[in-house]
C-alpha cells in the first residue's frame, strides 16, 4: 500500500470525506490512525460486496480485519437519483470525466438522501481488534487511505452506496439519449454546457424565480456540518476519581464528553421532528 501523505490541494469531495474525521474529538487516537496511514500499516483494501475490506498491521504479528461499509440505496432510490442527475448535463459531463459535481448532494438531497454521511455514526466499521472505541486506530488508518481513493475515483463513494460506476453512467446516457439514437458521449455533453452557458444572464433578474415550487422538492435535513459546541471547545479538563480502575480506557472526561454529544443530537433530532410537523 502506498503510504498516506498530507495534502492540501485535495479534491473537495475527498477533502469533505476526511473532514469527517477530522471532527472526532479523540485527538490522540486520531493521531495514532494518521501515523499508521503514513506508515504503511495499511497493507490492502479491497471492495467485496460493496464493502471495504482492509487488513492492518498491528502490535500483534498477525494483521487486523477491518471491514467499513455505508447504508445503501435501493434500486428504486438510485432510479429517482439518476434520472435527476440526467435532466442536467453539467452532472453527466462531470460524471463521465470521473470528476464529482460540486452541488451533487443537492440532487439526493431532492430525492431525501444524502451522499456523504452526516456523521461518524453513519459510518459502520468492525475492527477484529481489542479496542472497544469505534473508530479504533486501525479503522481510522483505513478512513484516511480511502482519502486517497476518492481522489483517484469519486465512483468508490457511489459504490459503498450500493451503485457501481458502469451501471450509473449507462443508465445517464440511455436516459439522456433518445432510443433511436447513439448514446450521448462527454464531448456532446460539454458542447450543449457551452451552448446553455453562452446565453449572458440577466442582472435585474438574477433573483427571481416565478415559477410554482413543487412540494416534493422540499427536503429537510440536518445540517451539512456536525460541529457544534463541544467540537469548538474540545475536552472537559476532568480530574480523573482516586479510585478508578487502573488502566480504564474510557476517562471521566470522554465520560461526560460522550453524554453531551448524546444531549446534542437527540436536540437535533427533535428539531428535525418539529420542523417536519409543521403545518405551515
Amino acid at each position: 500500500m502506498t503510504n498516506y501523505e498530507i495534502q492540501t490541494d485535495r479534491e473537495w469531495w475527498s477533502q469533505q470525506w476526511l473532514d469527517l474525521l477530522d471532527k472526532y474529538r479523540f485527538k490522540k487516537r486520531l493521531e495514532r490512525a494518521r501515523n499508521y496511514a503514513r506508515q504503511g500499516n495499511v497493507l490492502s483494501i479491497n471492495f467485496q460486496d460493496q464493502k471495504v475490506q482492509a487488513q492492518v498491521q498491528g502490535t500483534q504479528s498477525e494483521p487486523y480485519e477491518v471491514s467499513l461499509w455505508l447504508d445503501h440505496f435501493s434500486d428504486e432510490e438510485w432510479g429517482f437519483v439518476i434520472e435527476t442527475l440526467s435532466e442536467q448535463a453539467i452532472f453527466s459531463a462531470k460524471l463521465l470525466a470521473g470528476e464529482m459535481p460540486q452541488n451533487i448532494e443537492e440532487v439526493f438531497a431532492a430525492n431525501g438522501l444524502r451522499l456523504f454521511p452526516f456523521s461518524l455514526d453513519d459510518v459502520h466499521a468492525h475492527c477484529t481488534c481489542p479496542d472497544k472505541a469505534n473508530p479504533c486506530k486501525h479503522i481510522g488508518a483505513v478512513y484516511y487511505m480511502l482519502g486517497d481513493r476518492f481522489s483517484e475515483d469519486p465512483f468508490v463513494l457511489f459504490k459503498l452506496r450500493g451503485q457501481s460506476q458502469e451501471k450509473i453512467i449507462a443508465n445517464l446516457r440511455q436516459l439522456r439519449s433518445p432510443s433511436d439514437e447513439e448514446p450521448e458521449t462527454k464531448t456532446q455533453l460539454l458542447a450543449e454546457i457551452e451552448t446553455v452557458n453562452s446565453y449572458p444572464p440577466k442582472v435585474e433578474q438574477f433573483w427571481e424565480y416565478n415559477e410554482q415550487l413543487d412540494p416534493s422538492l422540499v427536503v429537510i435535513t440536518p445540517p451539512a456540518s456536525s460541529d457544534n459546541v463541544l467540537n469548538v471547545l474540545g475536552s472537559i479538563p476532568l480530574e480523573t476519581a482516586a479510585n478508578q480502575t487502573p488502566g480504564r480506557s474510557i476517562s471521566a472526561s470522554e465520560t461526560v464528553m460522550q453524554y453531551l454529544d448524546t444531549i446534542y443530537k437527540n436536540i437535533s433530532q427533535q428539531a428535525v421532528i418539529m420542523a417536519l410537523s409543521r403545518d405551515e
